[in-house]
């Protein structure tokens, strides 16, 4: 019989100590590290005038800024407007912790559970979307420290060294202890499945800022601080309406993700989830050497909780470690507010188990503490819509895997928008939406049982209850 026990995590928060979580948090600012940066663009003009255009892009996240270059690169002669209600990638798109996976799926294991028949080909389309994402980035410019490093996956309990085995086929990237130690030094990995193809790290706020940047050259028009209040159909296309202005639209893409859709009967498919992240000070040369990391992979964890953490490289060059997860917060009622960008209960744990995870960097503090909503559905993956007669499309649900997956959702969004029969628009993954989750208050008692059941299978040696098993067989799961 499996006994309830802490977790390696719960012990390390004992271990390290409140107090010396309290003193590496002390001088953390609250403002993402990405957007913590002389190099943010100033905000464009907010609309201010009736206009129109054939095709409006609404949210200008990851989804949002691929919709409107991808557009104008199919079709220059078309006039195409991006409307972001506050600041261009101020939401997940700058918050997030700089992954560009190219899962479309949320991994193989969702993946077969979810769409078994198109899967591996999913696993193709997810490749070839990363090794365009790419292409992309080279061909634009862009400085956004893009590194095709891969994930590194640690076990860190004797009972997740199996799960490794099964990440890897063929027992290619599998590493015992001592190659783990060899890439990035913890007395804690036990062992490793490094995915070396399947991810890059990039730098989220410059990558927005410079599909920004290439979205003007393209000549997309984009309006910051407009945020679009109606969508409706009328005559031949679809109007939309701004605090100041109204626009009118033969084509309207949705990207706004977390936030409540435009369309009221899409917001049953998603409900917000809170992550929170810390980005350290910058290493010493000796802590740079103790840590090592010199081949700059991302690195994650096996639990249901799970970390995420990566190196990133300072405008003066110095190392720092961004470490990320574990508490995935709903709040009641599913709302998305400012202040929930904040949880210092979280952060607090972040700390203990970074601090606990790499002892060698002794009084290391934390130069910023964030956090950032995340749309998350049912199956971890996004799903589309169209309405209003084909006018609007729509993506959402990416549940954390964004970075990349958004590009490819521009593609798919831009074909059903086109009514052309393709490749992409036949998917199941295009055609299917998820289970939605039931309506408030009973989505946030849902989600509050499926934490606690979280929870215990990761205290009982990931043994996954009775519950958690019904809530697979049905397809419903929650997840950051």
């Amino acid at each position: 019989m499996i006994r309830s026990a802490p977790t390696v995590h719960e012990r390390l928060e004992a271990a390290v100590g409140a107090a010396r979580v309290r003193d590496a948090l002390s001088g953390a600012s609250r403002t993402p590290y990405w957007l913590d940066s002389a190099e943010r663009p100033d905000a464009l003009p907010a609309l201010e005038a009736d206009t129109a255009a054939a095709l409006v892009v609404v949210g200008g996240g990851f989804a949002g800024l691929w919709s409107a270059l991808m557009a104008a690169r199919r079709n220059p002669e078309r006039s195409v407007l991006l409307l972001e209600a506050q600041r261009i990638a101020w939401a997940a798109s700058g918050r997030n912790g700089g992954f560009a996976d190219a899962s479309l799926v949320h991994g193989e294991a969702n993946g077969e559970r979810h769409l078994p028949r198109e899967n591996a080909r999913l696993g193709e389309l997810g490749l070839a979307n990363l090794d365009a994402m790419g292409r992309d980035v080279a061909a634009l410019g862009i400085e956004c420290g893009w590194a095709r490093t891969g994930t590194l996956n640690v076990a860190m309990a004797q009972h997740e060294l199996p799960w490794l085995a099964e990440m890897a086929a063929d027992e290619d990237g599998l590493l015992t202890r001592e190659q783990v130690q060899q890439e990035i030094r913890s007395p804690l990995f036990l062992g490793g499945f490094w995915d070396r193809e399947g991810t890059a790290l990039v730098d989220p706020a410059r990558l927005a800022w410079g599909l920004r940047s290439a979205c003007l050259e393209a000549g997309v028009r984009i309006h910051e601080h407009t945020p679009v209040t109606r969508v409706r159909k009328e005559g031949a296309g679809v109007v939309l309406s701004t605090p100041a202005a109204v626009v009118r639209a033969e084509r309207v893409v949705l990207a706004t993700n977390v936030f409540p859709s435009l369309l009221p009967r899409l917001r049953k498919y998603t409900v917000p989830v809170y992550d929170h992240a810390l980005m350290t000070e910058p290493l010493t040369d000796a802590q740079e050497e103790a840590i090592g990391w010199e081949h700059g992979a991302g690195l994650a964890d096996l639990s249901n909780r799970f970390h995420y953490a990566r190196p990133t490289r300072d405008t003066q060059g110095r190392l720092r470690i961004l470490y990320g997860g574990y508490d995935a917060l709903h709040h009641p009622g599913g709302r998305v507010r400012p202040e929930y960008d904040q949880s210092p209960a979280t952060q607090a744990r972040l700390a203990a188990h970074f601090l606990g995870t790499f002892p060698q960097l002794g009084e290391i503090g934390f130069s910023h503490a964030w956090g950032g909503a995340i749309d998350t559905c049912s199956r971890f993956f996004c799903f589309f819509d169209t309405a209003l007669a084909g006018h609007v499309v729509s993506a959402a649900g990416f549940t954390g895997l964004g970075v990349a997956a958004t590009r490819f959702a521009a593609e798919v969004m831009l074909d059903l928008l086109s009514g052309e029969d393709t490749e992409l628009t036949r998917l199941q993954l295009v055609r299917r939406k998820p289970l939605p989750f039931p309506p408030e208050p009973l989505a946030t008692v849902g989600v509050g049982l499926m934490t606690r059941a979280l929870i215990r299978a990761d205290r009982r040696q990931g043994r996954r209850g009775l519950f958690l098993k019904t809530m697979d067989t049905i397809g419903m799961g929650f997840d950051s």
